[in-house]
């Protein structure tokens, strides 16, 4: 028990120094990273460059004269890319003294080809005019709130939806009622309600019973 005590008093005597030692640590390995991104022939800065530590979610962009400034950690990967640019990747160096670094990237224009497009005129006039008529144009979206609120649409959806939660509940319990209505007697028949009959004509007449 005596021992317990000596090394529960130890522990807890040792724990804040090594706490104090991890945060001086971590503080020591962040680095503000700060400078300008600059084109390798003109020696002009370059704006809207994504500077980002690959492998994680944190980056930052390049203002109007190509400056930019980060947080990273001593010997994280920071990879500046741009549309027009080949794509730059630069470690942080370990043996920073300090919290700050500064830096000069420089990047050279990247070209992309882009597959050759020709453009050829119509023969005639009047093949032209046929074309023109008979291409196909998309419909706006006018027509397609049309398209999508037509009764029959309306209709064919709510037939093909599936009812939720609350609607499965009702059910069940209207099966249970009506069980319970007519226990111990012969239930009523709609074979001679008019009512029935008028809806199962106007249920005809929409094509309702149609096989999908």
């Amino acid at each position: 028990m005596k021992k317990l005590l000596q090394y529960l008093l130890t522990a807890a005597l040792l724990l804040p120094v090594a706490a104090k030692a991890q945060f001086e640590t971590v503080r020591d390995s962040v680095v503000q990273l700060y400078g300008v991104v600059m084109t390798a022939d003109s020696l002009e800065g370059i704006p809207a460059v994504s500077v980002s530590v690959k492998g994680q979610n944190r980056g930052t962009i390049t203002n109007a004269d190509g400056v930019f400034s980060i947080v990273v950690l001593k010997g994280d990967m920071v990879e500046f890319s741009h549309v027009s640019y080949k794509t730059k990747l630069v470690e942080v160096p370990r043996n920073i003294k300090g919290n700050q670094y500064s830096m000069v990237q420089l990047m050279v224009n990247d070209t992309v080809y882009l597959p050759a497009t020709i453009i050829k005129p119509r023969p005639t006039p009047e093949q032209f005019a046929r074309d023109f008529v008979n291409t196909p144009v998309p419909d706006d979206d006018i027509e397609i709130a049309r398209r999508n609120t037509n009764a029959a649409a309306l209709r064919a959806r709510m037939n093909n939806t599936p009812g939720d939660g609350a609607e499965a509940i009702n059910q069940q319990f209207n099966r249970v009622a009506q069980r319970a209505r007519y226990q111990g007697q012969v239930p009523p028949m709609n074979i001679f309600n008019p009512a029935a009959w008028a809806d199962f004509i106007q249920s005809w007449k929409r094509g309702d019973f149609k096989r999908k």
